[in-house]
């Protein structure tokens, strides 16, 4: 079960982060909604609708969930650099799955949504110099969280989601 729940292994932030590997780290971000269109390309409603493990979310929820994810992260981002360490606001990621945008929506509007915000995020990430990634925002439920970790968490979150699509594809074997 940890495998299908964690593919690619649980988030470690390395605090010790070179330019080089917070570079990779956008560069996770800026493939993301490019990796997602390749993992759902022609798969069918009833597919998109399957759970990529047993109680976990399905294909469909996953995608939606990346949407109002890394909606929520770019935010944050634009926060931790515009003010000093501001407090975040919290949201129930296991009930916005459930919602009827989640649940009754085609996923190509949260693919067109993540193909803007991704672009407007690594413009963002791109332009700002090595000391705004120790910018902080104040999580109300983990506390202060700096850009550079928010950006090594984000970047694992891409692969991590793509992967249990893949995942589910290969175990299916869905072409």
């Amino acid at each position: 079960m940890e495998n299908l729940q964690y593919p690619i292994g649980r988030f470690e932030f390395d605090p010790k982060v070179t330019p080089e590997k917070r570079e990779a780290c956008i560069r996770d971000i800026a493939a993301l909604p490019r990796e997602l269109r390749r993992a759902v390309a022609g798969l069918s409603p009833a597919q998109l609708d399957t759970p990529y493990r047993e109680g976990g979310w399905t294909v469909r929820q996953l995608a939606h969930h990346l949407a109002d994810s890394h909606m929520n992260a770019f935010i944050r981002c634009k926060l931790a650099v515009t003010e000093s360490s501001p407090r975040i606001a919290p949201y129930n990621q296991d009930d916005w799955v459930k919602t009827r945008d989640v649940t009754g929506l085609a996923i190509e509007p949260s693919l067109t949504l993540l193909d803007g915000l991704h672009a407007r995020w690594v413009a963002l990430l791109s332009s700002l110099a090595t000391e705004d990634f120790q910018r902080t925002f104040d999580h109300p439920e983990s506390g202060p969280q700096t850009l550079e970790r928010q950006v090594q968490h984000y970047a694992w979150h891409c692969r991590h989601h793509v992967a249990h699509i893949d995942s589910l594809r290969k175990r299916k074997d869905w072409r």
